[in-house]
C-alpha cells in the first residue's frame, strides 16, 4: 500500500514537501516514483529514484526544482518541491516498480505496478 501526503495549497514561489509511505512490501527492492495529473491532462512523469537511491530523473518541467529522497529504513520516499509555479498545480501520485537491477529507473507510467491515492497541490498565483 502506498499512502501520499503533504498536499496543500501554497503560493507561487513557495514550496511544499510531499511523502509516500510504503507498506507491506520489502521497500528497498522497489523503484520509486511520482507523477501528476492536472485536471483535464494527461498523467505525467515528475521525478524517479532507483532502489539504490543512487539514480535520479527528473523532466526538463521540474529539473532543479524538485527534488526525490528515499529512506529505505522508514519505508518512505519524499518529493520536495520548490519554486512552485502555477502550473505545477495537480494531483501528485506516487508509485512503485519492484526492480531486480538497482539502477532500473523509468518516466513511463505504464512501467510502474503500484500506485498511490494521490495528494493534492495547488499553487496560486
Amino acid at each position: 500500500q502506498l499512502q501520499a501526503s503533504g498536499g496543500g495549497l501554497v503560493q507561487a514561489g513557495g514550496s511544499l514537501r510531499l511523502s509516500c509511505a510504503v507498506s507491506g512490501r520489502t521497500f528497498s527492492r522497489y523503484t520509486m516514483g511520482w507523477f501528476r495529473q492536472a485536471p483535464g491532462k494527461e498523467r505525467e512523469f515528475v521525478a524517479a529514484i532507483s532502489r539504490s537511491g543512487s539514480s535520479e530523473y527528473f523532466p526538463d518541467s521540474v529539473k532543479g526544482r524538485f527534488t526525490i529522497s528515499r529512506d529505505n529504513a522508514k519505508n518512505a520516499v519524499n518529493l520536495q518541491m520548490n519554486s512552485l509555479k502555477p502550473e505545477d498545480t495537480a494531483v501528485y501520485y506516487c508509485a512503485a516498480k519492484h526492480t531486480i537491477i538497482s539502477q532500473s529507473i523509468s518516466s513511463s507510467r505504464d512501467w510502474y505496478d503500484y500506485w498511490g491515492q494521490g495528494t493534492l497541490v495547488t499553487v496560486s498565483s
